[in-house]
């Protein structure tokens, strides 16, 4: 099996592409004013994970202003009015990683890009500018009506890509390889359902899951790397 065998790479954005926990810590830290000797960046993430696991009424990133307030009853945070939505519009300022935006554009001269992220359209804006806009389609939540893990998520996607592609018969489940940092989220689900997968597996020299939900058992990819400019330097490779 070869990485030039495949036409498409959908991809997780936030936490594959775009530094969502550097983003979060970065916000708390400054309308907190707490140094990581008194809130250690790993007791955020924590924090946070937990929560916004039993939060799911609203779409995200909307959901991230209940999450905070429940937060900052537990860390100590500041209650100031504007806070809590102020950590849901952090999102347009979320960093992409050193590596997003060259690495896909290396990848973007091989292959057709498609975002697939939990996020509402008006976050994935922001994102795609931060990464250069590097894709050629996108499915969020606001078209799914869902998120990932949901099969139906998924399903969306291969039925856009199945009528959209650039060849006859458009795209099939053979031409895409489905690029993600959460077990959770999406390599999980994306090998049950017939996906090759690539993990980019952000958090591989920190240990732990960090924000992201910790998965019942972890997948074994078809791919496997740190980082996003480890895929592209593979693809290279296989000329």
């Amino acid at each position: 099996m070869s990485l030039r065998q495949f036409k498409v790479l959908t991809f997780d954005v936030v936490g594959t592409l775009i530094d969502f926990e550097g983003g979060m810590i970065a916000y708390i830290r400054k309308t907190s004013g707490l140094a990581p000797e008194r809130l250690a960046d790993d007791r955020i993430l924590e924090s946070y994970r937990r929560i916004r696991a039993g939060s799911d009424r609203m779409r995200y990133p909307d959901t991230l202003v209940p999450v905070y307030r429940a937060m900052a009853d537990e860390l100590g945070l500041p209650t100031t009015a504007g806070l809590a939505e102020g950590f849901r519009d952090s999102i347009e300022g979320w960093p992409a990683f050193p590596d997003s935006v060259a690495a896909l554009e290396r990848l973007k001269a091989r292959y057709r890009l498609v975002a697939m992220t939990n996020a509402q359209r008006w976050a994935l804006t922001h994102m795609a500018k931060t990464l250069g806009d590097p894709f050629d389609d996108s499915v969020t939540v606001d078209d799914a009506l869902c998120e990932k893990p949901d099969p139906k998520f998924f399903a969306f996607a291969r039925g856009r890509l199945s009528v959209a592609g650039h060849r006859p018969g458009g795209i099939q489940l053979g031409d895409i390889l489905h690029v993600a940092q959460s077990q959770y989220h999406d390599i999980g689900v994306a090998k049950s359902l017939g996906y090759k997968t690539c993990w980019i597996q952000r958090r591989k020299r920190l240990g732990g899951w960090g924000g992201s939900p910790v998965p019942a058992e972890v997948a074994e990819p078809d791919w496997h790397f740190a980082t996003l400019a480890e895929l592209a330097d593979a693809v290279e490779a296989a000329g």
